[in-house]
């Protein structure tokens, strides 16, 4: 009966172990293949930029002497939920175009992971932007990103107008350079003109000399007629 039992644990051991050995193979495994993973995304340049605005809340939300008051935080937070909408609207650009060119091989794997992990990261922002918001008026979370939005239009306006303002003056600028270069050389061709008109009467009256001076068909007319009459 002994004998008959240690070979069956035996042979039931022999495969339990063999589990074992395979599922603590693939734990290390996928526990190598994650901390690889994290440290080739780690390793990837950001997207974005540092988040200024979002360091600026934080700093001014952790001052304790003097602590800061509530209306300066709510512009602090105000300004970085704008700036999250210009982040959202470059990703939103972004992403068809980078999904065309990373189907036809012109972008590698390495760009398309460093937008996903913007995404991840705007979308957590907003997050932490909605919880924020509400913690300092019931209801702001849903409402902080349409102010916002507001802002960066009028900022974009603002700036686009700056951008028309300095066009027009450079182009008004070489506009008057232009016009008084056409006007110098309209002014050279009317006085090319008239130096012109002025040395063509000259020359015809030298040519009238010289054939009164050689005499005309009328005077050999005559001279033959006197000759005729000798």
């Amino acid at each position: 009966m002994w004998p008959f039992d240690i070979v069956d644990w035996l042979m039931l051991a022999v495969p339990i172990a063999y589990l074992f050995v395979l599922i603590g193979s693939l734990a290390v495994f996928s526990s190598l293949y994650r901390k690889r993973k994290a440290a080739s995304a780690a390793s990837l340049e950001p997207w974005f930029p540092p988040h200024l605005q979002r360091n600026v809340y934080m700093s001014l939300l952790h001052m304790e002497n003097p602590k800061v008051p509530d209306s300066i935080l709510k512009a602090a937070l105000l300004r970085r939920a704008t700036e999250d909408i210009h982040r959202i609207v470059q990703v939103r650009n972004a992403k068809q175009a980078l999904q065309v060119l990373l189907q036809r091989g012109s972008v590698g794997d390495d760009l398309w992971k460093r937008f996903q992990r913007a995404e991840k990261e705007i979308e957590e922002e907003l997050r932490d932007v909605v919880s924020e918001a509400n913690a300092f008026a019931p209801n702001w979370g849903q409402t902080i990103f349409q102010s916002a939005s507001e802002m960066a239009q009028n900022t974009h306006i603002r700036e686009r107008l700056n951008d028309i303002l300095s066009t027009s003056q450079s182009e008004k600028e070489w506009w008057e350079k232009r016009k008084a270069t056409i006007q110098s050389e309209f002014m050279k061709e009317l006085d090319d003109e008239k130096e012109a008109s002025v040395v063509s009467p000259v020359k015809g009256s030298d040519d009238d000399a010289v054939l009164v001076e050689g005499g005309g068909p009328a005077d050999s007319l005559k001279g033959k007629k006197k000759k005729g009459k000798n």
